[in-house]
This record gives C-alpha cells, sequence and structure tokens, in this order.
C-alpha cells in the first residue's frame, strides 16, 4: 500500500489494526474515535486526532490518503462505511496481518480485518468488513458474506456458506457444507453440523437453537 490509512477505531480492534499496518510498514496517518476522553492522546507515536465524522480528517481520505473501519459493533461499522461510501466516494483497505496464509486462489473483498495466523484455502470467497480473530481456518470453496464477525480460533468447512451480517464466537467449528442464515449467532465453543436459519441463535456440540 502506497498511500497513509488513516483508522477509524482507536480501541480493540483499532490497535489490532494499527499493529498489522505498522507490521507491513504502512504509514499510518492517525486514528478517529467518537470517545472524546481519546481525543489527543497518544498511542505510541500516533495521535487520536478526532471523531469519525470529522470533515477536516476525512477530506484527507481519497487519492492519497486511506481508510480503515476498525470498529467491532457492526451497526457503527456499517454506517461508517456508508458514510464513507458516500461522502468520499472510497471502500476501506484490507488489514491483513503478514502471518496469514492466503491462498492465491482465494477471493477477498474489502475492508476486512485478517488478523495473524488466519488461513483462507483455494477457491474460499470472503466478502467485505468482515473481522477474521487469530487462527481462523477458511477451508477451500468456503464462502463468507459481507460484515461477518469469527472468533479466535474458529474453523469454517470446505463449502459452507456463510451469509451477512453473521456472528461466529471463538473456538467454533463449521462442519463442511453447512449453511448459516443472514443475522445468525453461533456461541463459542460451538459444533455445527446442520444449516442454520437466519436470525437464529444457536449453541453446543451439536449445535441447537437457544
Amino acid at each position: 500500500m502506497e498511500n497513509p490509512v488513516l483508522i477509524f477505531g482507536a480501541k480493540g480492534l483499532g490497535l489490532v489494526a494499527l499493529d498489522i499496518f505498522q507490521r507491513n510498514n504502512v504509514v499510518v496517518y492517525g486514528l478517529l474515535d467518537d470517545d472524546p476522553n481519546l481525543h489527543n492522546t497518544q498511542i505510541g507515536e500516533y495521535t487520536v486526532l478526532g471523531n469519525t465524522d470529522d470533515d477536516g480528517f476525512l477530506k484527507l481520505i481519497g487519492k492519497k490518503c486511506e481508510a480503515f473501519v476498525a470498529i467491532e459493533a457492526r451497526a457503527e461499522r456499517t454506517d461508517i462505511v456508508e458514510m464513507l461510501n458516500e461522502r468520499r466516494s472510497v471502500m476501506p483497505v484490507n488489514a491483513i496481518h503478514d502471518t496469514a496464509v492466503i491462498s492465491t486462489f482465494a477471493e477477498i473483498g474489502h475492508g476486512n480485518l485478517i488478523s495473524a495466523r488466519v488461513v483462507i484455502g483455494p477457491k474460499a470467497r470472503l466478502g467485505n468488513h468482515s473481522i477474521l480473530n487469530t487462527g481462523v481456518l477458511i477451508e477451500h470453496d468456503a464462502i463468507l458474506g459481507d460484515y461477518i464477525n469469527v472468533g479466535a480460533g474458529s474453523i469454517i468447512g470446505s463449502g459452507a456458506v456463510i451469509d451477512q451480517d453473521v456472528f461466529i464466537g471463538s473456538g467454533v467449528t463449521i462442519i463442511s457444507g453447512v449453511k448459516i442464515g443472514k443475522g445468525a449467532s453461533i456461541g463459542a465453543g460451538s459444533v455445527v453440523v446442520e444449516n442454520v436459519p437466519a436470525g437464529n441463535r444457536v449453541f453446543g456440540n451439536p449445535a441447537k437453537k437457544v
């Protein structure tokens, strides 16, 4: 990445993104966060500059500066992405840890956070603005939509299909070929052996509706 990046979010995921960009030798212009207590504070050598909707900083984003949205709450992340699309006509860049292993045959969209030791297999497809935490394994031919959160150490089997807005807790195993509907939630440590309808919450081994 040639341009510097402005990170939206200065808390947990913001720090993860900052670490990823540093490791990849990407210049970070600074961070934005809506918590006024963080404004003008330092994270290492980087400053929390102001709010996420501050026009003075938003106008930097475009040809000479990239954006990355590092906010875990899906609704807030969606709002900021839409604001960047509408006001700056840009899509956030990906933040990919240098220890992640991504097949050259995989397809990845925009604005994803891909943490340390994530593995994405051949012909797997990942949409936009999703969060893959440490050690996630996505096997070949799996398909993941937009705005998906996948907890650390989870395994998504080959050919599984995960619709948008799905939350998958840490240590989850989704068996090959299983389909997870839009907005579903999978509890930590669950083993999902059958399809999960849209909006359902499941937990356990095997996972059942709760």
